[in-house]
């Protein structure tokens, strides 16, 4: 190469923005390095010049594959390596390769683009993509995938693999209570827990929130054998999750609900086996929580059909689905006072529906607000209707009221709101709490009891009697009426402790100057007895069942007109 031409490529070279290596052809040693590959290997450059660069390839069969290619007379363009570099992490370069002669020698000359930044976002767009940010378990969708292989796997080796979803127990309590951040280190000690739990082959992954998912391999090919494997896997796992944690020095105790759904038949999907694994963890949870639940298909069945009709139930308050039924309440002389007022939900499939099979449900789905709210709107108005009516204007209407209803932050201003714009008289509507409603968060329930009572509006403490701590509350609460529960009116003639309550009851009533009524009275000897007790309002079979509106009035109406036949 010409001195002066020779010069000029040198200097091209040395100012070269990539950086540039010749390694001569006869011992693959460096024969000239720009600073810029210096810098890219974290080598000094005045060491550089006779070197091997084999080492610097951190995958030696590229370094070879380069050479095998620059022998068959070819060049090597864009080839996507990794370099080492001493006390750095490896250098990933787009390396670019051709032969010339150098120094009068055949050599290669190499030129090296870095993309480690390029190739650091990329890794770190694919741990975004594909592992949770907390605890880097993989994430939902990993597992699916692995989920979809485990499942060829299972069903070409016949053996069981399992699906565990993992709830922690009350985790909300300790964010709440000792902060987010001692929260994200319990996640995190959980995750690494799990983990040391299972074998290679096996998948950990967080879901979301307090949530993990884990798929078992290879646990036998014989079910109970499999069964007994997945036990004693997630028996361990729920052991390892409720050791105590120590958190910057704070000290976290948590327990674990876990639902397995075991898998090896063809016809099952990763989906379907997720919500398996799901539906067992809730059952987990309702059933006490810290405890370990198998996927049962009849359970299933029974959540699907739950699920409808929390679908139907949305519904119902927008198609006007929910009727009001009456049950008469009486003196003891049978003249009417008034009437509870109860739900049914007249359902376009399944006919008249009754509380018990959908208010649990309305409570859980966040509903019951909104229905306990049309039925207090419902009873307001028609409370206005009666007032114009000589045979209705002094009835007392009483609603019942949910625990979740009565907290409602906004609770005082529905009352008052349904009042004010049905017209309806405060001192003939009366509000029941049961005591477990009352006894929950007792100050603030006690504060706005005492705010509706200023409107007018009178409660009763509904099944009383059932609860074990509200006498100590009962005096602080602005009540007027008990009402004395079914379960001791039932079978008050013949059982001495009953009576004995019933008595007890009426008597404690009487020295705080609140009013008794009893309610499922069926008969006349259950009648008699409370009469003799003191007792001077009833309401039950005896006198009517809950019935519509239009029967409500039909029984007024003939109880007005045996009344003034037989003035008493």
């Amino acid at each position: 190469m010409d001195q002066t031409y020779e010069a000029r490529f040198r200097h091209m070279l040395e100012t070269c923005p990539l950086s540039v290596c010749i390694v001569a052809c006869s011992d693959h040693k460096i024969l000239f390095a720009n600073q810029h590959y210096a810098k890219l290997t974290n080598s000094p450059r005045d060491q550089l010049a006779g070197s091997d660069p084999k080492p610097c390839y951190a995958n030696p069969q590229d370094y070879q594959d380069i050479l095998h290619q620059l022998s068959q007379g070819l060049t090597v363009t864009n080839k996507l390596i990794a370099l080492k570099t001493p006390g750095q992490q490896a250098t990933w370069v787009s390396a670019s390769y051709s032969r010339l002669t150098y120094e009068n020698e055949q050599a290669i000359l190499g030129w090296y683009h870095d993309l480690t930044e390029l190739k650091n976002a990329e890794n770190r767009i694919h741990q975004m993509a594909f592992y949770d940010a907390l605890t880097l378990l993989p994430n939902r969708r990993v597992l699916m995938e692995r989920l979809q292989q485990s499942l060829l796997a299972s069903v070409s080796s016949q053996q069981y693999g399992a699906v565990l979803f993992i709830g922690l127990d009350h985790f909300k309590t300790i964010n709440d209570t000792k902060g987010h951040d001692i929260g994200d280190l319990l996640l995190i000690e959980a995750a690494n827990r799990l983990q040391t739990c299972v074998c290679e082959t096996d998948t950990v992954s967080r879901l979301s929130g307090d949530e993990f998912l884990i798929v078992l391999e290879a646990l036998g090919s014989d079910i109970d054998d499999a069964t007994a494997n997945a036990r004693l896997l997630t028996q361990m796992m729920h052991a390892t999750l409720s050791e105590p944690y120590a958190l910057n020095e704070q000290l976290c105790n948590i327990s674990s609900s876990i639902g397995i759904a075991l898998f090896r038949d063809r016809q099952d999907t990763p989906d379907n086996l997720l919500r398996y694994a799901e539906t067992a963890m809730h059952q987990a949870k309702t059933s006490g929580r810290n405890t370990i639940h198998f996927y049962d298909a009849a359970m299933q069945i029974a959540i699907e059909a739950r699920a409808k009709l929390e679908d139907a139930l949305r519904l119902a308050l927008q198609k006007q689905q929910f009727r009001l039924h009456y049950q008469i309440q009486v003196d003891n002389l049978r003249h009417p006072l008034g009437a509870e007022v109860l739900l049914r939900w007249e359902h376009p499939e399944h006919g008249l529906v009754y509380p018990a099979q959908f208010i649990p449900l309305a409570e859980d789905a966040g509903l019951i607000g909104s229905i306990g709210l049309w039925v207090l709107q419902t009873a307001c108005a028609q409370l206005a209707a009666w007032q114009q009516d000589e045979l209705t204007r002094n009835l007392v209407l009483a609603v019942n009221v949910s625990p979740r209803q009565l907290h409602e932050t906004d609770f005082v201003a529905q009352v008052q709101r349904a009042l004010i714009e049905t017209g309806a008289t405060p001192a003939q509507l009366k509000l029941e709490l049961t005591e477990s409603a009352t006894l929950e968060n007792i100050e603030d329930t006690i504060i706005k009891m005492r705010e509706i009572e200023m409107l007018g509006v009178k409660f009763s403490m509904d099944d009383f009697g059932t609860g074990y701590s509200s006498l100590q509350y009962l005096k602080r609460l602005p009540l007027s009426q008990i009402k004395i529960d079914q379960t001791f009116v039932r079978d008050i003639a013949s059982d001495p402790n009953d009576a004995s309550i019933v008595q007890t009851i009426i008597a404690m009533s009487a020295t705080l100057g609140l009013d008794v009524i009893a309610e499922g009275v069926e008969n006349e000897a259950q009648f008699r007895f409370l009469e003799l007790c003191g007792c001077r309002a009833f309401q039950g079979y005896f006198f009517s069942k809950p019935v519509p509106l239009n029967e409500f009035m039909r029984l007024l109406a003939n109880q007005h007109a045996i009344t003034s036949r037989n003035p008493e």
